[in-house]
């Protein structure tokens, strides 16, 4: 059976399985799974339909009414780290840092708006004209983000950012070369002192993997509370842990509840530290008071080019929030931040911590910088590969957290 009597066969199965199916009660899969079977059955009386179509059929319709669609396989295949829908007819994913079309594509513009109805809805969010963008997750805590028509001029736009099963923790880290293991040690008595470290980098460079990671270094007897647009740390064995969601206004009146309100709500639940998944505006103003305020070992991440960069990304993004002097910004940044990362993407794809940065002082009207590790390239493989590691720059200035708790370097 050739691609396009495929597609229409199958609409025709999937209306009839529809029509049939009873909204008015809870239905399982295996009763669907059934129905499905009944009506490939009825169908094969009057058109010939071979026996490995038969199967195919009643995988895709099962996944187009039970779960995504044709999205399913690419959300099943461990290999795959995103994937974009960029309206009805073109679906690419990224697997081994490449972005690959795929041949498959939704049938419908509806279709493909029920589909993101489907996960927008899991989440007690909603999308709709009046409200075309939205942040989801899916129950594998994969995050969502979704642009419909008319502010996505060609097709309402699907992305997924896809997450491990398991996390992905520092051990792993090492072994595939993202950091030095005499980096991650150092880090580590850094998190148990409790420094405050704000990690930065490009889209895509792994920046929510590496809090996950480093979060993992958190005595295990302290309060942790978490704070995200969409839930997508996953911080095991933690006991005391508290994890918040922002929320959108919606239509049934409920307010919204951004990341400053949920800042200022956690700063009252007693936390040892607070992990903000994500810094992009206003709320930095929230954070540095916390950090101002005694939450020692705090983390969180924000989009840069640099560590230095970051720096004034950060001022931008408190000027959002208040009015204050440059000056008393700066001082703000200084004394609340002890150590920056940065991470980047290479030209290969690969993933590395590019720089790790301490917070010297504010003098002279600019924040000074200590360098302690810096990633070098010292050429390419024959395949292609970057090659360099992450080299130890000079020396942590400000010891005084890790002498209270009796560690050294």
């Amino acid at each position: 059976m050739n691609k396009e009597a495929y597609e229409m066969l199958q609409k025709e199965i999937y209306q009839a399985v529809m029509d049939k199916m009873d909204f008015d009660r809870d239905i399982s899969d295996r009763e669907i799974a059934l129905l499905i079977d009944e009506v490939i059955v009825s169908e094969s009386k009057v058109k010939t339909i071979e026996i490995a179509d038969r199967g195919k059929l009643k995988k895709d319709i099962f996944y187009a009414i039970r779960k995504l669609d044709v999205l399913q396989q690419f959300i099943d295949n461990p290999d795959i780290t995103e994937i974009m829908v960029n309206g009805k007819d073109h679906i690419f994913i990224e697997k081994d840092g490449v972005l690959i079309e795929t041949e498959n594509h939704l049938i419908s513009e509806e279709k493909l708006n029920n589909l993101i109805t489907q996960i927008v809805s899991k989440c007690n969010r909603r999308v709709n004209e009046s409200s075309p963008i939205v942040d989801a997750r899916l129950d594998d805590g994969s995050r969502v983000n979704v642009v419909m028509s008319p502010i996505s001029i060609d097709g309402s736009v699907i992305t997924i950012r896809k997450f491990p099963k398991n996390p992905i923790t520092m051990d792993r880290l090492i072994q595939i070369g993202s950091i030095s293991e005499e980096a991650v040690l150092f880090l580590q008595k850094l998190v148990i002192a409790g420094y405050n470290i704000f990690i930065s980098g490009g889209t895509g460079c792994g920046k929510t993997t590496f809090l996950n990671a480093l979060s993992g270094f958190i005595p295990k007897e302290e309060r942790i509370i978490t704070i995200e647009d969409s839930a997508e740390l996953q911080l095991l064995e933690v006991p005391n842990l508290v994890r918040l969601e922002t929320r959108n206004q919606n239509a049934e009146g409920c307010m919204e509840i951004t990341i400053r309100d949920l800042i200022k709500t956690s700063l009252r639940m007693r936390p040892d530290r607070i992990v903000v998944g994500e810094v992009r505006g206003s709320e930095a103003v929230d954070l540095l008071q916390c950090l101002n305020t005694g939450h020692d070992g705090s983390m969180s991440t924000g989009h840069s080019n640099s560590a230095a960069d970051m720096i004034s990304r950060l001022e931008t993004m408190v000027l959002m929030g208040m009015d204050l002097p440059i000056e008393a910004v700066r001082r703000q940044i200084a004394s609340g931040i002890d150590i920056l990362v940065h991470l980047g993407r290479l030209r290969d794809k690969s993933r590395k911590v590019l720089q790790i940065m301490e917070i010297l002082e504010y003098k002279n009207g600019e924040i000074i910088l200590n360098t302690l590790f810096e990633y070098e390239e010292t050429g390419e493989s024959e395949e292609g590969k970057v090659v360099g590691r992450l080299y130890r720059k000079g020396e942590l200035a400000h010891k005084e957290k890790l002498m209270a708790t009796g560690l050294t370097l």
